[in-house]
């Protein structure tokens, strides 16, 4: 099998800052020597946030529509065409501010059953001041789709801090710890956080994987944020509405185990816990076995869909799975198409199902043997 290509969906409503994180992401990825590619998704007919990306970065716009509506299916094909076109190293899909991320897994889990990608998770960026009012209200389209994104997330970043007051600290980590237990949790002014540290915590792109990976790495460093979120000399609010973040430092969920406050083990903690995991075959599996795993998949996991080789039979599978329904239908693939299956879901152990879908691997190779 070729190269995988990592992606990571940019999720956050209008204005949080999302292409303010983008634009760290790739300097990041650029300084490693890596080649970052990028999808990016407007309602309208112009993509103005565009024109803040390098002209050196490839990228693909998807216009006049939201990926988690009217055109969704197009955005597999998006993916491959990029692969394709311009073999990047790494692909961010920055998705509209009113795009629900759960549709979004869905439009690049379509691309992982013919091509070799694996999607590390999804980053929402959270307008912290906005939040802050809607939960205060408790009802509208924006507060519900806000909650979403929350929800979705693999890693969250709370960005525009300064615009928080110290006594309301306390209710946003609460609120965002209530919606969503398992992502690692960042405070920023002007989206400046950590970038290595939020890219470890959802698996790392590692620069040995690519053609520069000797590159001497041009990143500047950063000045950290108080523990308050605050940074120290703030500017006055003169920059647009989706310019804030701020060098950070991960913020813990108290529920988590870990003995120190060192990031790595954090990381390593909650990056268990995932809402999409693709799975490659090394070969054919036992069918009623596969079967009995999908019957008895946790309820976490609502949606699966790949295409199969079993040793019982000659035929190649295709299957769906969704709402604890399963169907399973012949096909002949055209072109070179692995054995795949797609898993999505909420916050699900990746671990827990890896090691039993290898554990069927096994038992098919020693049928075959």
């Amino acid at each position: 099998m070729s190269q995988t290509t990592p992606i990571y969906i940019l999720s956050g409503f209008l204005g949080s800052g999302k292409t303010t994180l983008l634009q760290q992401l790739i300097d990041h990825w650029q300084g490693e020597g890596l080649l970052p590619a990028v999808i990016m998704n407007e309602v309208g007919d112009v993509n103005l946030d565009g024109l803040q990306v390098q002209e050196q970065v490839p990228m693909t716009e998807m216009l006049s529509g939201c990926i988690c509506c009217s055109i969704r299916g197009d955005l597999s094909g998006e993916i491959a065409g990029l692969i394709q076109r311009e073999a990047p190293d790494v692909i961010v899909v920055e998705a509209t501010g009113i795009a629900n991320p759960m549709e979004i897994l869905e439009g690049v889990s379509e691309a992982a059953l013919y091509l070799p990608i694996d999607l590390r998770g999804i980053m929402t960026v959270v307008d912290s001041a906005h939040l802050l009012e809607l939960y205060n209200v408790q009802k509208g389209k924006t507060y519900r789709l806000m909650q979403e994104q929350i929800r979705c997330a693999s890693a969250l970043i709370l960005n525009k801090m300064d615009r928080v007051k110290e006594e309301e600290e306390d209710l946003l980590q609460s609120i965002v710890e209530r919606w969503n237990g398992y992502a690692g949790v960042w405070k920023a002014v002007r989206c400046r956080v950590d970038i290595p540290a939020l890219l470890d915590a959802l698996g790392g792109v590692k620069a040995d994987w690519t053609r520069a990976a000797d590159n001497e790495s041009k990143q500047a460093p950063g000045e950290l944020v108080p523990q308050n979120g605050r940074e120290q000399n703030a500017e006055p609010h003169a920059e647009s509405a989706s310019d804030h973040g701020g060098e950070s430092q991960p913020l813990h969920h108290p529920h988590h185990a870990h003995k120190s406050h060192n990031h790595e083990s954090h990381a390593h903690e909650s990056h268990d816990h995932v809402m999409v995991y693709t799975h490659y075959f090394k070969g054919p599996v036992e069918s009623l076995a596969f079967e009995r795993l999908i019957a008895d998949l946790p309820r976490d996991v609502y949606r699966a869909k790949g295409v199969l080789t079993f040793s019982d039979t000659a035929s190649r599978f295709l299957f769906q799975y969704a709402f604890r329904e399963s169907d399973f239908m012949k096909i002949t693939p055209q072109g070179n198409v692995p054995d795949v299956a797609v898993f999505i879901g909420e916050h699900f152990s990746r671990s827990e199902l890896e090691q039993a879908l290898l554990s069927l691997e096994q038992g098919g190779l020693r049928e075959t043997d």
